[in-house]
């Protein structure tokens, strides 16, 4: 039997402010109607003092151990994706271990923007298939709330702050991730990117993003990238039960699934009540679905991702 990563349980965790669009209004030069025809988003979560990408990334792992029955001390590997760390060094990663208690495992980061999360889980998916871990939490958490220009209304109103978890498990059998596809284009980092870091300017820096520009990647790059991993595991769009997409604009995600020929049903669509959570959109909206009784066991699932960089991906999983 073929030994494959499977998802053993999800979790999420929300900052407990919950922000609306008309509530934005009365800071940002912007209207609930101007955001939700542009974008499809109504709420948002933002992160209070005391909360950060380490606590909601512990929140939301905690939450998936508790879905799939397994004791912290069993996880073996700890892949968080954010582009939003807790500190410059050491990894996030390593503050969710020791919230966890657990006092040794490989635990590091992973930095891919709103692709992270698929960057992680191919990277988790790899150490599990070669025997170098049995039990691994892999997590997508940001609190990108901290990077944004509150005054480009352009950019302030599509983001939120978030976290979502799975925990993956060695087993034999049909079940698991089936295949994934991973790209990168570096020359692309003008439209998306965030104008600072430690050894440029010595500072956090601000998120800026062409979004027109980012639009027309987005569609093509999701839609070619779902094919290519549809491809890899010798299945086709018609196989597809759902489609767990990050969750950055709902017009990105409407024209994604008209390439595939895909039904709008089929798509879980989470971005109207959380923004975009950046890497922890697809787990986040994965643990949704999974929760509300949409999504369940033997359902075959396309996860798929954009962000800056340019980065994407997909993977295919049998839930």
């Amino acid at each position: 039997m073929t030994r494959r990563s499977v998802i053993a349980g999800t979790g999420s965790a929300l900052p407990a402010r919950r922000v609306s669009n008309a509530e934005l209004a009365e800071t940002v030069d912007t209207s609930d109607e101007w955001i939700v025809e542009r974008t499809g988003i109504r709420f948002r979560h933002i992160a209070g003092p005391e909360e950060t990408t380490g606590t909601l990334a512990t929140d939301a792992a905690k939450a998936a151990l508790a879905s799939a029955g397994i004791a912290a001390a069993d996880i073996d590997l700890i892949v968080l994706a954010t582009a939003t760390p807790d500190q410059t060094f050491p990894a996030t990663a390593t503050r969710v271990q020791a919230a966890l208690g657990i006092n040794d495992c490989v635990a590091f980061d992973v930095a891919a923007v709103c692709s992270g999360f698929l960057y992680a889980l191919q990277v988790a998916d790899s150490m599990i298939a070669n025997g170098a871990a049995n039990r691994a939490l892999v997590i997508g958490a940001e609190t990108f709330s901290r990077i944004l220009d509150w005054e480009d209304r352009a950019t302030c109103v599509l983001f939120g702050d978030g976290a979502g978890a799975i925990v993956l498990e060695a087993r034999e059998g049909e079940a698991g991730i089936l295949a994934a596809k991973l790209h990168a284009d570096g020359r692309h980092n003008e439209l998306l990117y965030v104008d600072g870091g430690p050894s440029t300017t010595g500072t956090v820096g601000k998120l800026r993003m062409r979004g027109r520009e980012v639009f027309r990647h987005a569609v093509t790059n999701l839609s070619d990238v779902m094919r290519e991993s549809l491809a890899l595991a010798g299945l086709g769009p018609e196989d597809v039960d759902w489609v767990v997409p990050h969750q950055a604009n709902a017009r990105i995600l409407d024209a994604t699934a008209r390439k595939l020929s895909l039904p709008a049903e089929r798509v879980i669509v989470t971005v109207d009540q959380h923004a975009n959570t950046s890497a922890a959109s697809v787990p986040l909206a994965l643990d949704v679905a999974v929760r509300d009784g949409r999504i369940r066991r033997g359902d075959l699932l396309v996860l798929e991702a954009m962000g800056g960089g340019f980065t994407w991906g997909a993977a295919i999983v049998r839930y």
